[in-house]
């Protein structure tokens, strides 16, 4: 992972953090269940926004390393993880 990249998402993810303590709070003060549940969506898309960005980074570093070099047990192995990534997020 690239070191501007990784900046901006840890940036990223401690403003997640810090989302999900608000929604926290609000559940603690008993505030009214849509206004919870918008900010939970907020949550929810930040971290989708987050898993792109690496998935991004992952094709444009590691897979295409992997074509890159030639290997095809390398290649191989990219592939697989990556189909055995994309079949974990459809259970």
């Amino acid at each position: 992972m690239e070191r501007e990249n990784k900046t901006k998402l840890l940036n990223r993810l401690n403003r997640i953090a810090g989302q999900v303590r608000g929604v926290a709070k609000m559940v603690e003060d008993g505030r009214y269940c849509i206004d919870v549940l918008t900010q939970l969506q907020a949550v929810r898309a930040a971290v989708a926004k987050v898993e792109t960005e690496m998935l991004k980074g992952h094709l444009g570093h590691c897979i295409e390393g992997a074509i890159v070099s030639g290997d095809k047990a390398e290649q191989r192995r990219k592939s697989a993880e990556l189909i055995q990534l994309l079949e974990r997020a459809t259970r």
